[in-house]
């Protein structure tokens, strides 16, 4: 983006300041715009949003989706006015927003990540039983049954479309479940490890140390 007369950027902390920065003009001061640019940010309220983050596109490219358009539309004429419950209602279309941009990303387009994995019926059909029995003590060969592939065609799609080999996926899902038990609920240790697949406490702590760098006891402690 380039304009005949130069703009200082404005730097701001979107979780610390959430008022309307106004508007910059390039071209015809007054005349009608040649583009319009409507921007927002979100903040994923988990320990883990960098396990999410790191399995999204960097770049979503939707064109001519017309739920979209009307998405846009509504936040755009919801940000200009100052009705009550405004703000309610901007957090509640703008999650539509992303969920509906993320569902209309093309599968063949998206690239390594949960988007991938999620467009790929066969995949998706083991990537939903690991979420739904995280406590269950999965198999590369079971997760390839469910699938309906071999083994062998399964590890090598899943690792190519995710980005991760499925057994990594599935532990770093676990701990991402056992962090969020851990800061947010009053639930004991052993209560954890069954929670998230694992037979005792002890093998649950060592593997949650291994991952997270401490033990789960100073994690709840921090958080």
């Amino acid at each position: 983006m380039c304009g005949f007369k130069p703009v200082r950027p404005v730097q701001f902390d979107p979780k610390v300041t959430s008022t309307h920065l106004g508007e910059v003009r390039h071209g015809t001061r007054g005349g009608p715009p040649d583009v319009q640019l409507l921007g927002g940010w979100f903040v994923f309220d988990s320990p883990d949003a960098a396990l999410l983050v790191s399995l999204l596109p960097g770049l979503v490219h939707v064109r001519g989706d017309e739920r979209l358009s009307t998405l846009v539309r509504l936040v755009a004429e919801e940000s200009n006015e100052q009705r009550p419950g405004r703000d309610l209602v901007l957090n509640r279309l703008v999650e539509v927003l992303l969920i509906e941009a993320v569902r209309a990303t093309p599968g063949d387009d998206a690239p390594p990540g949960l988007l991938s994995g999620l467009a790929d019926t066969q995949l998706a059909a083991a990537m939903r039983q690991m979420h739904g029995q995280l406590a269950r003590s999965w198999t590369v060969a079971q997760l390839a049954k469910t699938a309906a592939l071999s083994r062998s065609a399964f590890f090598e799609r899943f690792t190519r479309t995710v980005g991760l080999r499925p057994m990594e996926y599935l532990l770093a899902w676990r701990m991402a479940v056992a962090k969020d038990l851990r800061r947010r609920h009053d639930v004991g240790l052993d209560e954890v490890a069954e929670r998230v697949g694992y037979g005792s406490a002890s093998t649950f702590s060592t593997a949650f140390s291994r991952h997270v760098g401490q033990p789960p006891s100073r994690y709840a402690r921090q958080h």
